[in-house]
């Protein structure tokens, strides 16, 4: 009996398709073939143009709103099950809905749990993703989930800027475990910005602690939405006498008036992944891709090799 691994194939759903095929050139093939038909009322139904018998194939794709990225995920994993796909990769660069992952108030949904236990019931059997919003949602998987840390891509970029008196700064209050685990690798220092919402989006007080006087400080989040903290905090730092204020977040949803607040705002740079595609051009947003990054993990996967060197912390 032959031992040589049957090549794996690479498929992508449509909102994700420049990063797709980004990875798909490092790992060295083409992306699959794939179309997809759609009615009039806007229902869709994607279809696999070539065979995907006994294979391993990943499906890449990030999840985050509108819903259509979700179910067009969903809908091809269906798909490659019922085509007889021997292996279904879900490879989410960024995990949509995640920010849903505990009941925070009476009667509402845990919409990470719901999104977790879709992607396995249409038949998932592996899933791929970088930078969750809670470490916690792996375990609302009951199949094998590699969590990637784009501190890979970004502590290399840090490096290169070679910033003195360098500080790094967690957002709020849930981001210090990150904002430590890159001080630590660093060797900088922490400063934590304390925050209130009046409700989802809306920001009423911020207050920092810690000392930024002189510091060039680079502020570190799991993703950046529309903006509001990392400008206010930002700003306030460069009231309290901070030199620079840089911003690192791995997924650009960047809604609203994001980048409108980021143009007007002190923040002197945003560095973020292409795990969602911008909606616009900034002179301020500097994309970084992590094509590269899932490529090398896919492929260490597909041929069953360790993957540890990729998770830095």
């Amino acid at each position: 009996m032959s031992s040589t691994t049957t090549e794996a194939k690479i498929f992508s759903i449509t909102q994700s398709k420049a990063l797709a095929e980004k990875i798909a050139a490092a790992y060295g093939t083409k992306l699959g073939k794939i179309i997809t038909s759609t009615y009039s009322d806007g229902e869709f139904q994607p279809s696999y143009e070539e065979s995907i018998r006994g294979t391993r194939i990943f499906i890449i794709g990030s999840t985050n709103p509108s819903s259509e990225n979700l179910m067009e995920m969903l809908l091809m994993i269906d798909a490659a099950k019922r085509a007889s796909a021997r292996h279904i990769t879900a490879v989410l660069p960024y995990f949509g809905w995640a920010r849903q992952d505990r009941k925070d108030k009476p009667r509402v949904p845990i919409a990470a749990k719901l999104v977790a236990k879709m992607l396995e019931t249409a038949g998932a059997t592996r899933i791929i993703t970088m930078d969750l919003h809670a470490d916690q949602i792996q375990g609302f998987f009951e199949k094998p989930v590699d969590h990637l840390f784009a501190s890979t891509i970004f502590l290399p970029y840090l490096k290169e800027l070679n910033l003195d008196n360098l500080t790094i700064a967690s957002p709020d209050m849930g981001g210090s475990k990150r904002a430590y685990a890159y001080s630590k690798a660093l060797q900088s220092d922490v400063v934590i910005c304390y925050k209130q919402r009046a409700k989802a989006n809306v920001i009423s007080h911020m207050e920092l602690i810690g000392d930024v006087t002189g510091k060039n400080v680079v502020l570190v989040d799991d993703m950046v939405d529309t903006a509001g903290t990392l400008t206010k905090a930002a700003d306030l730092m460069m009231e309290r006498g901070a030199k620079s204020v840089r911003a690192i977040c791995t997924h650009p949803i960047l809604s609203g008036t994001a980048y409108e607040r980021l143009e007007n705002s002190r923040l002197e740079e945003l560095i973020v992944t292409d795990s969602i595609p911008l909606k616009q051009e900034s002179k301020k947003v500097k994309v970084l891709s992590c094509a590269n990054l899932f490529a090398e993990v896919m492929h260490n996967v597909h041929h069953n090799a360790s993957i540890s060197s990729k998770f830095i912390m």
